[in-house]
């Protein structure tokens, strides 16, 4: 079978045992970095040498049929760097390709950097949606901001300390200045540190220079009523700004509760001529 395993995200004392005993039996470990993988099992006192393969975003889709063929006759743990794979990380295409093969698929649960984040974030825990790494470029991580400028839930992000204050100018661009973020910073580990505030103060701090991994909470936009008209304009800013007639119809219909097929309809129908009121 496959069993994905989620490994610390900083503090090795955060290993379960379960874990240490799949590392201990494991025959075949696929693995996002395999010298990673090497210290963590020198750091948790795993005297096994299982065959290593290296699974990483380059590779996966070469190496996912291979894996679930592999996991037909023996257990294959495959492990990211820190947390749980397939989030954000490699393990999807392996399991899609196990599935598909009718090889078994089973889970180690344990640390999870998004859910670390969200329980000590202080905002809502109730719904949240995990957006993985904002884009890197400038002008389509402000076009998926903006798409997100009325997502009702508290929203997760990855980023790199080198794009930090950038990433939160543009949330307070796009979300508004008083949106509430927390800056989560090398949880679990010694340097843990959580910053709270708006998105707007948090820029002012960000651009002090910020290490170490990153996980920014973001705040949901507060519900509003929103009538149809207004729908229909936001799917129209949403084209303009560079998103798909269909994307932005489908994005603004889980917003307001509108349909997405009568925005759409809507949203290709000429905008009305301002009359000239000089005019006869």
């Amino acid at each position: 079978m496959i069993i994905l395993a989620a490994t610390p995200i900083g503090n090795l004392g955060d290993a379960s045992p379960r874990l240490v005993a799949a590392l201990e039996a494991a025959e075949v470990i696929a693995a996002e970095d395999t010298r990673t993988t090497q210290r963590l099992l020198s750091g948790l006192g795993v005297v096994n040498r299982p065959r290593m393969i290296a699974l990483h975003d380059h590779n996966e889709k070469q190496k996912a049929g291979e894996l679930a063929e592999l996991a037909e006759t023996t257990d294959v743990v495959v492990l990211s760097d820190a947390g749980m794979p397939t989030v954000s990380d490699p393990g999807f295409g392996v399991v899609a390709a196990a599935a598909e093969r009718g090889v078994a698929v089973t889970v180690i649960p344990g640390p999870s950097a998004v859910i670390t984040a969200l329980a000590v974030s202080g905002l809502p825990t109730d719904r949240f949606t995990f957006e993985g790494f904002l884009p890197r470029k400038p002008a389509e991580r402000r076009l998926t901001l903006r798409a997100l400028a009325r997502e009702p839930r508290t929203m997760v992000f990855f980023e790199s300390p080198a794009r930090l204050a950038a990433s939160l100018a543009d949330m307070a661009a796009a979300l508004g200045a008083d949106r509430r973020v927390a800056v989560c910073r090398e949880l679990t580990k010694f340097y843990e540190e959580v910053r709270r505030g708006s998105a707007a103060e948090l820029v002012a701090w960000a651009e002090g220079g910020v290490k170490g991994e990153i996980c920014i909470v973001v705040e949901g936009a507060v519900a509003v009523q929103v009538d149809f008209p207004d729908a229909v304009t936001h799917v129209r800013e949403l084209v303009a700004g560079g998103a798909r007639l269909k994307d932005a119809s489908t994005e603004v219909a889980k917003q307001t509760g509108h349909p997405s097929r009568e925005l759409y309809q809507a949203a290709l129908a000429p905008t009305p001529p301002i009359r000239d009121r000089t005019g006869p």
